[in-house]
């Protein structure tokens, strides 16, 4: 039997379908699979798997050997290839990425907080809310990840905004740039309703 979670998964019908399999199997050569972050990772790492776009998670080498090791200790699971980002998405990647790290909070592996920190902002590249880029059930489940997280983050968002555009916001602040988009909401079906004065 294959020590792979990418193996031996039959395909379902649906793609929601597909993501729950690959999470299971991912589960199942979990460490603690009750854990809450490891059922978060296996999640996140499964939303990109069922599509074979792992590259997309944005991690190195090391940190995605790391992150396996620290929750999916008996999965073995191919390299990574490092995603190919534009220049301005580099800066993006890396500034929102110092942001959130910014905001860890103290009760969480600082690992973790490194490994989601950059999910997190290479789902920002991708052109839909956050939490479908994410492959999460919901906003709900974006609060609770940031939540838990990146709490004083969090508690900025007094206005409600989605998360997306609030990550994008904050990272303008932080640089003394003008508040805009993600380098994924121009291509959202809902840009015009969250930058109305941009299109």
């Amino acid at each position: 039997m294959s020590d792979n979670p990418l193996d031996g998964v039959a395909a379902p019908d649906s793609l929601d379908a597909h993501v729950a399999a690959r999470t299971a199997a991912w589960l199942s050569f979990a460490t603690h699979p009750a854990s809450p972050d490891t059922q978060l990772f296996a999640r996140l790492i499964a939303a990109r798997d069922a599509r074979n776009e792992c590259a997309l998670l944005g991690l190195q080498q090391p940190v995605w050997r790391a992150l396996l090791a620290r929750h999916f200790t008996h999965a073995s699971a191919p390299a990574l290839p490092l995603p190919v980002n534009a220049a301005d998405q580099i800066d993006f990647v890396r500034t929102l990425h110092t942001l959130l790290l910014t905001h860890a909070s103290v009760s969480v592996d600082p690992a973790d907080a490194d490994s989601l920190a950059t999910i997190i902002a290479h789902a920002c590249l991708r052109p839909d809310h956050l939490w479908r880029d994410l492959g999460l059930r919901g906003r709900d489940d974006v609060t609770w990840m940031l939540t838990r997280y990146f709490p004083t983050l969090v508690e900025r968002n007094v206005a409600n905004l989605r998360w997306k555009k609030f990550l994008a916001e904050q990272r303008a602040l932080l640089l003394g740039l003008a508040p805009g988009p993600a380098p994924g909401c121009p291509r959202c079906e809902d840009y015009r309703h969250c930058f109305p004065d941009l299109d």
